[in-house]
């Protein structure tokens, strides 16, 4: 990678840290803070969140028939995703290992707090726990994807490709192939060693 992209790489981890600084004082101003990794809420807002609360039979009878009449078409996906997650997890508790890397810590994926919220009803809450593990779910896979790519083949594309993961910033230059297996090898040693917990962030 050149110096230019390089640097430009660094400014976004600069952004990216000082937008999580951001957040977390933007939810310190709204009342909640964090203990013991459980968001919790001061009590008048938890009050009035408990207020602003629809109940479940107002919910259903509103709803609208095309939302009712699809619910079973996203919940039909659980199986598929509960197999994905299964699937992934036993392939890098065998492969990581055999590589050296660290595997990924799907606890830091699949998050289950917004199922706590006052505000929500039994449905709201059985929905917002349904998004928190399917998205959870995919940003895990992807993660273990990207450290597979990063070990195997890390190339950039030639074409441009939306949604690409943050290693991918870091990969070989498409068709540079000048001592493309020393720099291979060094990809790999970038990696997390499997002696260590597992991260999401690029390394």
């Amino acid at each position: 990678m050149n110096s230019k992209a390089s640097a430009i790489v660094d400014r976004i981890r600069e952004l990216e840290a000082e937008l999580e600084i951001q957040i977390a004082e933007e939810r310190r101003l709204m009342g909640e803070r964090l203990g013991k990794g459980r968001a919790q809420l001061d009590r008048d807002m938890e009050k009035m969140n408990r207020s602003l609360r629809i109940g479940v039979v107002r919910y259903v009878s509103e709803a609208q028939l095309s939302v009712i009449l699809t619910a079973p078409f996203i919940y039909a996906l659980l199986l598929p995703f509960a197999f994905l997650d299964l699937s992934v997890s036993i392939y890098q508790s065998v492969c990581f290992r055999a590589y050296g890397i660290a595997r990924v810590r799907r606890s830091d994926y699949i998050v289950y707090d917004r199922g706590r919220l006052s505000y929500l009803n039994a449905i709201e809450k059985i929905n917002c726990t349904y998004c928190s593990y399917a998205n959870g779910v995919i940003a895990y896979v992807r993660e273990v994807s990207a450290r597979t790519e990063q070990y195997w083949c890390p190339i950039k594309h030639a074409l441009k490709v939306r949604g690409t993961h943050n290693r991918q910033r870091l990969f070989e230059e498409y068709g540079d192939g000048t001592e493309y297996q020393q720099r291979l090898l060094k990809h790999r040693d970038a990696l997390p060693p499997g002696k260590e917990p597992g991260g999401g962030n690029l390394n």
